[in-house]
């Protein structure tokens, strides 16, 4: 007689758990789980939010506290937001936040991914540093002594104190034969010195000059400048209407400039996405932009957080860019290698 074999499921007849490594059976629990995409919005459209301000930060309104510059100046930091983010996805379970994230994160890394690489290349004929030494430094020649071992052959040095710049003189003067100084700006080099003039940046008393480098490639403009600092106030918010003013002012010199070869050093208050040095930084590349070593923050000393301490050229091609050792100053001295054609 034919028998019928049964196979009698425990389960009451549900469907059979599933098999494999305990990330696939994850996966299938969170494929059953019907809240994976209702859970997470306020994550979401926060991720979305933080997209939009890097997308479209050339829109915020500079008219209210100067709103845009300040965002723009620590735009890359806005990044820190994604792996927060990710976590609070993760702890909710949301498949919503976490696309949403991917796309966050994709936008960061296409803004900004290109500056955490080491871009620099072994090339370069000339090599320049910028340093804001602080007026308050207690330690001008150790300061001196710690730039003049950078090996740069021209060097930019800002916020001189009166009192201290015979200081800097005495003991940069063994390694750089030429220099000059122009208000609170000095420039001292390896090479020849000549039209050695201040330059303009309506402030009332002199931040930024400008000189001839006769390099064994060819005659360079540099220009050394100090622009003015900004400030954040709980009354006016980010407050930079002399900075701006002083910026469009050293763009007009810039442009103005007979010389194809030009150099620019020093603290700008700024950084690259700034829009208010946007009549600087069309006609100049950053070192740091095209050739450097990560971000290239250098301010403040004792923890990073913007680069506003600017080297840029023009008929020039950087090859490498990179911060200096830390000094008795509130800034870190920056340094690049460049090419100069004859």
């Amino acid at each position: 007689m034919a028998q019928a074999y049964m196979t009698e499921s425990g389960n009451g007849g549900s469907e059979p758990e599933p098999s494999g490594s305990p990330f696939r059976r994850r996966l299938a629990e969170l494929r059953r789980d019907p809240g994976i995409w209702r859970r997470g919005w306020a994550l979401a459209a926060t991720s979305l939010l933080i997209a939009l301000v890097m997308i479209f930060h050339a829109e915020l309104p500079n008219d209210v506290g100067n709103l845009g510059s300040l965002t723009e100046t620590f735009l890359p930091w806005l990044g820190l937001a994604v792996p927060l983010l990710l976590a609070g996805a993760v702890f909710r379970r949301s498949a919503t936040a976490l696309i949403a994230l991917v796309l966050t994160g994709a936008v960061w890394v296409n803004l900004f991914g290109g500056l955490v690489t080491d871009k620099s290349g072994s090339g370069g004929n000339l090599v320049v540093a910028t340093h804001n030494v602080d007026a308050d430094n207690p330690d001008p020649a150790g300061t001196a002594e710690s730039v003049a071992r950078s090996g740069a052959d021209v060097l930019a040095l800002t916020e001189l104190k009166g009192s201290a710049v015979p200081v800097y003189e005495k003991v940069l003067a063994g390694t750089y034969k030429y220099h000059s100084v122009e208000g609170t700006v000095g420039l001292w080099s390896k090479y020849p010195l000549s039209a050695s003039a201040p330059v303009d940046i309506r402030m009332g008393w002199t931040r930024a000059m400008r000189a001839t480098v006769d390099t064994p490639h060819g005659k360079v403009a540099a220009f050394v400048a100090h622009l003015p600092s900004v400030r954040v106030k709980l009354n006016a918010g980010f407050t930079a209407n002399q900075r701006d003013d002083s910026a469009d002012a050293l763009g007009a010199a810039l442009a103005a400039e007979p010389l194809k070869k030009v150099i620019l050093l020093g603290d700008l208050n700024g950084t690259m996405n700034d829009r208010a040095l946007s009549e600087v930084t069309s006609q100049m590349r950053s070192t740091q932009g095209a050739a450097g070593d990560g971000f290239g923050f250098s301010w403040p000393a004792q923890f990073p957080m913007a680069r506003i301490d600017q080297i840029m050229v023009r008929g020039i091609r950087p090859e490498a860019s990179w911060t200096l050792p830390r000094t008795g100053s509130d800034h870190l001295p920056v340094a690049a290698r460049v090419t100069v054609k004859p």
